[in-house]
């Protein structure tokens, strides 16, 4: 097979990208804004607490985002590195502090892909403990919805305004039903081909939030008055990283495990399972290969923090959840976050700091729901666990390799590994009892058949006990 250079691989990504926009256009710019549930609370929340600087955050995140649409070709998520951010909240770390433990695990993540054992923990982790990881961040973000950061301080009528409740997250969720089946498949599904009406939900929901957040910052509705963004260009300025505080590496430490597992190993395999050969070739009618591998994405996340570190951009990484929820609005190609990249970057250059009013008023109740629709999206992932991988993608699977045994072996695997992400809120506490669960069935594997092979040497009739004469 003929080696196909950088340039060569940007070029066909970009034709792909162009292919899949002009082809369903709606279902791009819808999937762009899928993530944004994650996003906006947490970089808002940073932003405000000085942990980040918010117009170097949406600079530096948007050309990673127009950079990995161009190079990878699917919808990769740019995303706030969770465990840093909910440290950074929640105990008031400083800006320097913060940036130092994003540029930390980045290089820790870049020096374990250009090694090539990134490469070699993918091949040897189980498909049960990767699908569990899924599983674990998807209902971890179902019940980050319901937390007091978004949908669980909501009121009924008036808290914390007439434009934000529990009625406006109801009319969302009853939407967000509604539309199950209004997302695309592929993006050749369109209602003049015959395919199912598609809906762009995700997009609707931002700018009903938009609008909301407009009109609460210019009447002052609610508690806190908030004002609107004004023209301000961004004034870039280095920060030093507090490499060696001691607040960096403990944030460090926590967040290593959950960007090696979720945001390389488990999005690669999530990746390689949605784009599969024949959604491609759908798309944009070519042999466009996307780069899934664990090393791509290693290095990605290591290149793009030890960049904006300097600068006070917040740390960011690839997730499942967001590939799986950009997925799940329509997103198909690199062309939808390529979009939300290039908007990023204009907000940044010429609104910067003056965001963080808007932000601070775009409704809990619809971020909450958005929030929801990544997780459900995520942990449906773990549903093709026993469907063999030639099968996946295909609606109608009459068989599988596996025998109910195993089957079963396998759902208990990935479930050890969830259960125990979510009951100690760690990845790295739901991997280990995964692999011990895992090793504990080959373990008992050996032993039977051990077992087997001595009972045959014993039967009458083998080995020493069979007659000479017969």
């Amino acid at each position: 097979m003929a080696r196909t250079w950088p340039w060569q691989h940007v070029a066909q990504s970009a034709r792909h990208n162009m292919r899949a926009l002009r082809r369903n256009p709606l279902a791009e710019i819808s999937g762009a804004f899928g993530d944004l549930g994650t996003l906006l609370p947490l970089m808002a929340a940073l932003a405000l607490g000085g942990s980040i600087s918010l117009s170097s955050t949406l600079v530096f995140s948007g050309i990673f985002n127009i950079a990995t649409g161009l190079w990878f070709g699917i919808p990769l998520p740019v995303q706030p590195m969770k465990a840093i951010a909910a440290a950074a909240i929640g105990s008031s770390i400083g800006l320097r502090d913060t940036v130092a433990a994003g540029a930390l695990v980045s290089a820790v993540v870049l020096l374990l892909a250009v090694t090539g054992l990134l490469r070699r923990l993918s091949e040897v982790v189980p498909l049960p403990v990767v699908k569990g990881i899924q599983l674990g961040a998807g209902l971890s973000l179902v019940i980050s919805a319901g937390g007091s950061q978004l949908l669980g301080d909501l009121g009924l009528l008036d808290h914390p305004s007439v434009l934000d409740n529990w009625l406006w997250a109801l009319a969302a969720f009853i939407g967000l039903v509604l539309t199950q089946r209004m997302a695309p498949s592929t993006a050749a599904s369109s209602s003049h081909a015959g395919g199912p009406l598609f809906l762009p939900y995700a997009l609707i929901v931002f700018v009903v939030g938009l609008i909301i957040a407009i009109t609460v910052s210019a009447l002052h509705i609610g508690d806190v008055h908030h004002h609107l963004p004004h023209f301000a260009t961004w004034h870039p300025h280095i920060v030093l990283p507090h490499f060696l505080d001691p607040h960096a590496f403990a944030m460090a430490v926590g967040q290593l495990p959950l960007t090696t597992l979720n945001s390389v190993v488990a999005v690669s395999a999530l990746a390689e399972e949605l784009f599969t050969p024949s959604l491609l070739e759908s798309l944009s009618s070519s042999s466009f290969t996307p780069a899934t591998s664990v090393t791509a994405f290693g290095c990605s996340v290591g290149v793009m923090n030890l960049v904006g570190c300097w600068f006070g951009a917040m740390p960011v990484c690839h997730g499942a959840g967001g590939l799986a929820v950009q997925y799940r609005f329509g997103a198909r190609s690199g062309a939808s976050v390529m979009l939300l990249g290039a908007a990023k970057l204009l907000l940044g250059l010429f609104l910067g700091e003056t965001l963080l009013d808007l932000l601070r008023a775009f409704p809990r109740s619809l971020l909450g729901v958005l929030v929801l629709a990544a997780g459900l999206e995520l942990a449906s992932a773990g549903a093709t666990l026993n469907v063999p991988r030639e099968h996946r993608g295909e609606d109608d699977v009459q068989g599988s390799s596996y025998t109910a045994i195993q089957k079963r072996e396998r759902w208990t695997v990935m479930l050890m590994t969830a259960g125990c992400l979510l009951a100690f809120k760690n990845d790295a506490v739901g991997f280990v009892a995964g692999m011990i669960c895992h090793g504990a069935y080959r373990l008992a594997d050996k032993l039977e058949a051990r077992r087997s092979s001595r009972n045959l040497l014993r039967r009458p009739g083998h080995g020493e006990n069979r007659a000479l004469l017969s």
